[in-house]
């Protein structure tokens, strides 16, 4: 009841300032003192916040002073029930925080890192390092958010990005925000997928074949990489592809090691060159906005923190957040281990001369690069699949719920293929990844991860104006605007130079 009486206010002092001071004015004694403790306990949204202040006030735990707020009461049908636990995304909530921290990690690490080095030469030596740096401390800030934001209202769960930009925004306008960029990140992010899935396989069968075999079509390695999600995809939820994550986490760590100490075993090549590999002066431009995309793509793991999150138990004593956020710092730590050497010594080994995927550029030894090949495919295996559970979740709530089809295996069966068929068919058309990264970092990862989880934390939470909270999530709002419009331009540019030597499915 307390809850909802502060609902009350809250909309009252949204629409009408001078109605809500007519409620105050107007309520008795006992009903100012219940709306007082109601306050106490759940609005971080009436308190400028910063990551210290919002640590302390969740470690009270001042919801066990309220009885009401202590226990979500669950209004749901039967039928309701049984299609949430059939669901993907809330069918399992048994995950242990080690879960949150290799799913983070898969989700992250992956053909994002393999395109460092080229983004650094793309950017240069000052600017890529800086870029670099800012991107870490803005996504680690702006993915404390979203943990923190997951149950920022007493007695509720935020399971879905979506959901968040609902309460956030409106039960509309946050629908009309959120999913379609959302779509674009993961579907993007699952058609690069497959192209690195089959370019991986394609560059370990030529250097296991060494010249012996037939040359095999690029077209053929993504239709067999995608052979496998055809059989992958039908595991029911996130805890049951838990395993092929901890796999393609580990195997992460291992390709992108392999890639820096191969690199710095080669040392740096007689003719290194690190100036712009462009000759005039717009390619250089064009080719730096692509390269903001590239370092955008890297950092992607937003997308689906709240779907992971969704998979740990929470009570008002022990809030799933606590567990999510020591995953997310094991990650974090992960991905700069990952992902600065691979960078910095990639670039400084091959200068402008490295690929947009550095294994592409590795050569020897060969049973070294063949094996890191094959690890990028194990990886991005479990990657793919991370980013797809989303996206299966959105289709069949939309047929479940919407359109009242029977949650059956039939359904998932059938919804799942034609997903995975799709991403085959869009990847084998378009095969090109240095630019694909570009577009998609940009387009829809910089909204996503950059900008607008700081819009949602000043939205929900109101930190005072020119407060060290505010002033942040500002700067993060406008690097995170400006990489969404320069980014892309670069991207689609060099799709399009790409695509003008390209032959359809060769």
């Amino acid at each position: 009841m307390i809850y909802f009486q502060f609902q009350r206010i809250r909309r009252l002092v949204r629409v009408d300032p001078s109605k809500a001071h007519g409620f105050f004015a107007t309520a008795s004694w006992k009903q100012l003192t219940s709306i007082d403790s109601s306050m106490k306990a759940g609005c971080l949204w009436l308190k400028d916040t910063t990551m210290g202040t919002q640590d302390e006030q969740y470690s009270d735990n001042k919801f066990s002073d309220n009885k009401v707020n202590d226990r979500q009461v669950d209004n749901r049908t039967e039928k309701e029930k049984a299609i949430d636990a059939w669901l993907p995304i809330t069918g399992s909530r048994n995950a242990k925080w080690w879960y949150s921290a290799f799913h983070n990690v898969t989700a992250m690490v992956g053909a994002g890192v393999l395109s460092l080095p080229f983004a650094m030469s793309e950017l240069g030596w000052g600017p890529g390092v800086a870029v670099l740096v800012i991107s870490w401390v803005v996504t680690l800030y702006t993915l404390w958010q979203m943990v923190e934001m997951h149950e920022i209202v007493p007695g509720k769960r935020f399971d879905r990005y979506h959901e968040l930009g609902q309460h956030a925004f409106g039960e509309k306008l946050g629908l009309y925000i959120v999913v379609p960029q959302q779509l674009i990140v993961e579907v993007g992010v699952d058609i690069v997928y497959m192209v690195t899935g089959g370019k991986s396989l394609k560059k370990f069968h030529d250097l296991v074949c060494n010249d012996h075999c037939k040359d095999i079509k690029l077209t053929y390695f993504i239709m067999i990489f995608a052979s496998v999600h055809f059989v992958l995809s039908h595991l029911p939820n996130l805890n049951a592809i838990s395993g092929v994550s901890l796999a393609a986490a580990v195997m992460s760590l291992s390709y992108s090691t392999i890639a820096w100490t191969a690199a710095l075993k080669k040392g740096v090549q007689p003719d290194v060159d690190y100036g712009y590999k462009a000759k005039t002066t717009v390619g250089t431009v064009f080719n730096f906005f692509s390269a903001l995309g590239d370092v955008a793509f890297a950092y992607a793991g937003h997308n689906v923190v709240l779907e992971i999150q969704a998979t740990i138990p929470s009570t008002p004593e022990k809030p799933s957040k606590g567990p999510m956020w020591r995953g997310v710092i094991v990650a974090y730590i992960v991905v700069a281990i990952c992902y600065f050497p691979v960078a910095l010594i990639g670039y400084w080994v091959y200068g402008n001369s490295v690929d947009d995927n550095i294994l592409q550029t590795l050569n020897k030894p060969t049973w070294l690069i063949a094996m890191a090949n094959l690890m990028v495919v194990i990886h991005v295996i479990g990657s793919y699949q991370v980013y797809a559970m989303p996206v299966f979740d959105m289709i069949e709530t939309l047929l479940v719920k919407k359109l009242n089809f029977a949650p059956t295996f039939l359904l998932r069966f059938i919804t799942r293929n034609i997903y995975v068929a799709l991403t085959m068919f869009i990847g084998i058309c378009f095969p090109f990844f240095g630019g694909l990264l570009g577009f998609f970092g940009g387009f829809a990862f910089a909204p996503t991860t950059y900008f607008l989880p700081c819009i949602m934390w000043l939205s929900i939470c109101k930190p005072r104006r020119w407060s060290l909270s505010w002033i942040t999530n500002w700067i993060c709002i406008i690097l995170g605007v400006a990489l969404m419009i320069v980014s892309p331009i670069g991207g689609l540019r060099q799709i399009i130079v790409q695509a003008s030597t390209y032959e359809f499915f060769s």
